[in-house]
Order: structure tokens, then sequence, then C-alpha cells
């Protein structure tokens, strides 16, 4: 007969990740006490926060792993939780022990791209949501910030907004905050921490300057804990203002996607928002052009808003010795609508969708040409 020993238990106990930091719990120094006896495991765990939304996955997780190890017949699981000196260290060791220091700084091993526009309306989030899910579903570990603090949409577009209107807040352990997870993609947005209006009314609004905005994009950067990341997308506001200025301000080597519609009216303006970001130091990466030409099954081609215009930003923006390409030109796509406000993102739901395919080549092109990573220091040293 097998006899399980309080290490057998305490390893697999300790394997488990805790579902909102990504992490082994033993790593996070929440197993405690681990005892056997005839085959009874005794497992103590301590939880991070008083209520924490994690508990019940965790406890059954914790249950499954101790169960799992061969000679032990019962679980015994004792949750507790994290005292304040205990949560201080972990998040400090969450922060690397850097004392709330933006972790995306010009050493970072994260390529960070903002995805800008010059207009309202080009489908900017709609892109900036659909290629987080696609670099998340290539492999790549992924996070994304909603910047766009007054008109505010990923939540919606990603699932995270129920039937009744409330989106989930971030877990708070003193003063980290871990973003909620969908489709695989780390999210943070301005909505989260909204109340709804009276009655059924939408989610509140935000009437903020420019100092408030630039607090808002910063503490996102600094408190939001996303853990080791590829990429960092920002879906920023249209148009060259506060947050703009301020993203240029706290990641000039940020890397910028730009996004316009063909049509000459959009096209032009975007063009000054990638000069915006240049002068901040911010390289632009490429343009993809949203609204192009929509085929119908008869083969007639409709395009409502014209053609060219991801051409004429991409010459505009180029430079002898830094062309910027046309990414993809996403058509018109009534999936792509109807995706998004149902909060599935359309290269999940409709992979096959012109629209989908499209953005799909975008996260190709940007997953196959990583941040450069000469002149960067590596975390590690030679032994």
């Amino acid at each position: 007969m097998t006899v399980a020993t309080a290490d057998d238990v305490r390893r697999a106990v300790g394997a488990v990740p805790d579902p909102e930091l990504r992490r082994p719990i033993g790593e996070l120094d929440m197993v405690r006490e681990v005892t056997v006896t005839d085959g009874v495991a005794h497992v103590a765990i301590a939880l991070t926060i008083v209520g924490c939304p994690a508990a019940d996955r965790i406890s059954t997780d914790v249950r499954s792993a101790a169960a799992s190890v061969p000679g032990v017949v019962e679980v015994s699981l004792e949750v507790g939780v994290m005292t304040p000196q205990q949560r201080a260290q972990l998040t400090e060791r969450l922060r690397g022990g850097r004392s709330r220091e933006m972790p995306f700084g010009p050493d970072a091993l994260t390529r960070v791209i903002a995805v800008t526009s010059g207009k309202g309306g080009v489908g900017k989030s709609t892109i900036t949501a659909n290629l987080a899910v696609a670099l998340a579903h290539s492999g790549l570990s992924v996070g994304l910030i909603d910047a766009d603090v007054h008109g505010f949409s990923i939540p919606g577009q990603l699932g995270l907004v129920a039937a009744d209107g409330s989106v989930p807040q971030p877990t708070r352990i003193d003063d980290v905050m871990l973003p909620p997870v969908a489709h695989g993609v780390k999210v943070i947005s301005i909505g989260m921490f909204l109340r709804r209006g009276a009655g059924d009314g939408p989610l509140g609004a935000v009437a903020w300057r420019g100092p408030m905005l630039h607090r808002t994009v910063q503490q996102f950067l600094t408190d939001v804990y996303f853990g080791d990341l590829d990429v960092l997308l920002l879906d920023m506001p249209p148009g060259t203002g506060d947050v703009a200025i301020s993203v240029g301000q706290l990641l000039p080597h940020a890397d910028v996607l730009v996004v316009t519609t063909p049509q000459t009216a959009a096209s032009d303006v975007a063009v000054r928002s990638g000069l915006v970001a240049r002068q901040t130091g911010q390289r632009v990466v490429g343009v993809v052009e949203n609204m192009a030409a929509m085929t119908l099954p008869d083969g007639t081609v409709v395009d409502v808003f014209g053609s060219g215009g991801g051409a004429a930003v991409a010459a505009a923006l180029s430079r002898p010795d830094d062309r910027v390409p046309v990414l993809a030109s996403v058509p018109l796509s009534p999936s792509l609508r109807q995706d998004a406000d149902a909060g599935i993102p359309a290269v999940l739901a409709h992979p096959g969708d012109p629209a989908s395919r499209a953005i799909a080549q975008v996260a190709e092109s940007l997953a196959g040409t990583p941040r450069g990573l000469a002149g960067k220091s590596l975390p590690f040293r030679p032994a």
C-alpha cells in the first residue's frame, strides 16, 4: 500500500495556479501547514484577501490536487487569509522588489503597442480587441489597457459586461490590482470602476480633464499587475489630446499602429495622430485600413467609404529610412459588428470571415516582428 507523505502533498498542492495571479500558489507562499495522518491530508492555505473572488476555485483545485496524491484517502482543507505583512511581502514579490515602478520602461522585454487614430468611429477599438485576442490565441501573453477613458468600449467587446450591465472589478491586494481576463487577454478599463446610473441606465460617464486623465493612465501602467507579458496593447482615444501626450511621455519607446478608414476625411486626420506619436519618440510600425470594400456573395463590390486611405496614411508617415507598411485592409463585415456587440471577438466567433482573416494577418505580422533587444538589459547574469 502506498503511503503519502506531507512533501508529496505539498508539491501537488503548491503547483495549483492562482487563477488571477497566474502563478503557482506554492510560489506565492499561499500554502501553509501540510500534514498526512493515516491517509488523511490536512492542508492549510492562506488566500490573499477576505472575499477573494477566486476562493472557491482555488479550494476546489487544492482539494483535487491533494486527493490525486497516491495514498491520500481524504482531504481536510483549512482556508485562511494572509496577514497585512504577508500581503506586503507578496506585492513586493510581484513587483520584483521595485516599489510602485512602472514595469514597461525602455528596458522591459514587453512590446508595447499603442493603437491610435485621428477620428473616432473608425473601428479602432474593435480592431484592438480582436487583435489582442488573436495575439493571445497565437500563444503570446497579452495585456490590454483601455486608455480611451471617455469613450471606453473594450469591456463590452470582450464580453466582460453582464446582462445587468455590471462589469467585474479588478481584485485589489493592497495597492496592486489584478486585471480580469477575457479570452486569454488581461484587461483593464475605467469602465470597471464606474457604477451604473439610476434605474437601468448605462455606466456612468467620465468628465475629467488633463491631470486626472494622466493619473489614470499612469495608475493603469503602475498599479495593475499584468505579470510577464509578451505584448501590451493600448486602445487609445481618438485624436492627439491629453491621453496621447501622457502615453507619449510615459511610454516614449512604444510602437504605434494607426487605424483609419479609406475615406480622405479620416485618413488625413489619422496622419496627425502618427506624427504626434513620432514627436514623442514613438515608432509607427504600420497602418490598418478598416471598413474597406466588401465583396457580396454575388461578387458585387461595395466600397461605402471609398478606397486608398490606408495607403495614403502609410505614404504620408513613411520616411526614406523608415517605411510604414499597410499591414491589412479590413473589409466591412456584419459579423465583426455583431460579434463586438455580443462580446465575442469575431476572430474567435467567425475566424473564416474576411475581416477576421485580415486582423489575424495583422497579428501574425506583429508577432513576427518582435521588439528588438539590442542594447537592452536582460534579467539574468552568467554564472
